[in-house]
């Protein structure tokens, strides 16, 4: 049965209450006579340390529950309990937590949610339970999928309600074959890759940096997300592969015989941007096996509908209709999967069950990809997303994703140029700290040295008086802005900062990792935050989310969509939390429309529309629901250059006007928007840090991480 977790309302117990949660020990231990103290002395007062330590600790972890999650806990025994620590997005795997509770008396229900650092479970009785919050708490458990150290705090809930969840069903058209093959074919198709061989054709064979990928048939180019169709790669398709597909003819599980193929090898904590295979390059159906070990894709509707798919080791997955021409399919780079816990289902939608889920680890997967080259334009029911009716390639994921070279040239034209341009107009933007990263930084203990790795125009280098802040940026116009400001701060890549190994007692990153366009280089900011950390030491990350709508609830960024209709554009929109300026209307229309019309009656006039539009990048319109994960976001420059004095004469230009556009051009920026859980799965897989907390803060998606 699947189940949505609702605690009953419970204020928090009064601070003179909290007694109520000590452990018996410090009961007993009032009760020992003077002469005993005398004797113990020493032991009772580090055991009554060691405790009141755990009671602070646990009244943080309620706190942090409430506040983050809204649930409240209770004072008095009952036979539900939270813990803290012991959820799916810590690493915990149901089994283990099972076992451990199962010590203390009957379980009657373990819920997981996914993706949360806390679970519940309900004893048949409240002496069980009691027992299990007096054993467990302040309990640390080495995990057995990872080795890492957690600490389990324990509190008492009101009942858990849970309500049915309707099974998922699989995107329209996608079918799921299970053990096509058999265990000796599969090994014999493994056994048949040769990944060394220097193929005669150049880059027939490519080894990128986050998969290894052999093309036969025809090679897939990365740069256009295409095939030649004049170029054949010679030998076709390799032998071992015909018996295959006569089998997938004759059952019916496909009408044409495929004559491209593509083999990819995705080690654990390795995946694929979501995308959508390109229309114009390949027919209706596609088809991939698994080998090697199963793997959980992840489908995406453009209206934000996702399903989570389990692909079996040896299934062979079918996409037709809308699940191949509409909906993106990736593989997020993670080393565990969250799947169901039960034998009863290990195939098809994962359905969020969080009475049945728990932690897989991944192993070498490796796909055969079969397509057949499409040799006319293609004329599917969705144009939307269709290159063959647009006219040009609409592509989830940009073309050079998969090239390290290309991307610090995507970067410095869509980032770095683009902020020394507008540094001026976008820290006119910048003036309110945000609650949450405040919240952090005053709570630091005074003295500590903290880094702000991307710091802008310096908003943050002044919240607590008591810290040593430096901060840094790769616009050198924003860093005079910060010296201005009598701040410390210099000019620097995030992924290559000059700071000592082990200097810092805290780094922030708020709205960067997001303008990096490869998984590796995102991944790589967050490891030099972690070099620059000493141990025990904690880093803030925000990215932007692409769930503006979360938990039915609309972002700030969705909900200012109607209000800024007629005004000028003023946010940074990498920031969610619409601090906006509304003492200037709009000298020009700001949806995608006008953003079109400037690209396209603009030559070179200061704006990069040029760059736009060889990109092949969708461009996203403002305050809309995001539709790819990799997108050019608009800036519209108020003023049209950084030189002060030239702010005036634009407000005197006519709406609309050619002069306007000449003085308020629109630049685009760089963004990868995070799925949930992407950002977390990227962190885990650095066994240096660990996640203290994880959250979605209007419209971006957080964490916590502390060195190890």
């Amino acid at each position: 049965m699947g189940v949505v977790v609702k605690v009953s309302p419970e204020w928090l117990p009064p601070a003179r209450n909290l007694e109520c949660f000590l452990p018996s020990a410090v009961a007993l231990s009032l009760q020992i006579s003077s002469a005993e103290m005398d004797s113990t002395g020493q032991n009772n007062l580090k055991r009554n340390k060691s405790e009141k330590k755990l009671l602070r600790k646990q009244i943080k972890a309620r706190n942090t529950l409430m506040r983050h999650e809204g649930i409240e806990c209770v004072s008095h025994t009952t036979k539900s309990l939270v813990v803290a620590n012991g959820g799916l997005g810590n690493g915990v795997n149901r089994h283990q937590l099972l076992r451990l509770v199962e010590e203390c008396g009957l379980v009657e229900a373990l819920l997981m949610p996914p993706n949360k650092p806390y679970s519940f479970m309900k004893y048949g009785s409240t002496e069980e339970a009691k027992k299990a919050y007096d054993t467990l708490n302040g309990k640390e458990i080495t995990l057995e999928d990872s080795n890492q150290n957690v600490t389990l705090y324990v509190n008492f809930v009101e009942k858990v309600h849970w309500e049915d969840i309707i099974p998922i069903s699989l995107p329209p058209g996608l079918m799921m074959v299970e053990e096509l093959v058999s265990p000796e074919e599969e090994q014999k198709m493994l056994e048949s890759i040769d990944w060394t061989e220097n193929e005669v054709i150049q880059n027939a064979q490519k080894s990128l940096k986050h998969r290894r990928v052999k093309h036969f048939g025809y090679e897939f180019r990365y740069d256009n997300n295409n095939v030649d169709k004049d170029k054949p790669l010679h030998g076709g398709l390799p032998g071992i592969c015909s018996m295959l597909l006569e089998k997938c003819l004759k059952q019916g599980y496909i009408k044409h015989k495929p004559d491209q193929l593509t083999i990819n090898q995705y080690e654990p904590g390795q995946g694929i941007p979501p995308h959508i295979d390109t229309h114009s390059a390949f027919e209706d159906e596609i088809t991939s096996l698994s080998l090697g070990a199963e793997i959980v894709m992840d489908f995406k509707h453009p209206d934000g509908r996702t399903v989570a798919v389990m692909l079996p080791q040896r299934s062979l997955l079918v996409m037709t209709g809308e699940s191949r021409y509409l909906w993106t399919h990736g593989i997020t780079p993670r080393k565990f999967d969250i799947v169901h816990a039960s034998e009863r289902q290990k195939v098809g939608s994962v359905t969020p069950d969080v009475g049945d889920l728990t932690l897989n680890r991944r192993g070498t997967r490796t796909s055969f990809t079969f397509r057949k080259v499409r040799r006319s334009p293609c004329n599917c029911i969705y144009p939307s997303v269709c290159d063959s009716q647009q006219g040009h390639q609409r592509e989830e994921a940009p073309s050079f994703h998969d090239s390290e070279t290309e991307a610090p040239k995507l970067e410095q034209e869509y980032v770095h140029k683009v902020y020394e341009e507008i540094a001026t107009h976008f820290s006119s933007t910048r003036h309110s700290p945000w609650p949450q990263i405040v919240e952090f930084l005053r709570t630091l203990p005074k003295g500590s040295i903290v880094a702000d790795i991307g710091c802008g125009n310096g908003k943050y280098l002044g919240i607590n008086k008591d810290l040593y802040m430096i901060g840094c940026d790769r616009s050198q116009n924003l860093v005079d802005i910060c010296g201005e400001k009598k701040f410390q701060a210099f000019v620097c890549d995030a992924l290559s900062v000059p700071v000592r190994n082990s200097s810092c007692d805290a780094c922030i990153s708020i709205a960067v990792i997001h303008h990096f366009s490869t998984a590796e280089r995102r991944l790589a900011a967050v490891c030099e935050l972690a070099r620059l950390l000493r141990p025990g030491g904690k880093a803030l990350i925000y990215v932007w989310a692409m769930e503006q709508e979360y938990n039915k609830q609309k972002s700030k960024y969705l909900k200012e969509m109607r209000a800024s209709k007629g005004k000028e554009e003023e946010i940074n929109t990498d920031v969610a939390w619409g601090l906006f300026c509304d003492q200037t209307h709009d000298n020009g229309s700001q949806d995608s429309a006008c953003s079109d019309q400037i690209l396209n009656d603009s030559k070179d006039k200061g704006s990069n529309a040029k760059q736009v539009i060889n990109s092949k990048l969708p461009v996203h319109t403002n305050r809309t629901s995001f539709h790819s994960q990799d997108v050019l976001v608009p800036w519209h420059l108020k003023g049209g250059t950084n030189k002060k004095g030239e702010y005036a004469k634009v407000l005197q230009l006519p709406a609309g006007s050619k002069e306007l556009q000449e003085f308020s051009p629109v630049f685009h920026r760089y963004y990868h928007v995070f799925c949930e859980g992407e950002l977390e799965a990227a962190c885990k897989t650095l066994d240096c840090i660990r996640i203290q907390k994880s959250y979605y803060d209007q419209g971006n998606w957080c964490v916590v991480l502390e060195k190890q």
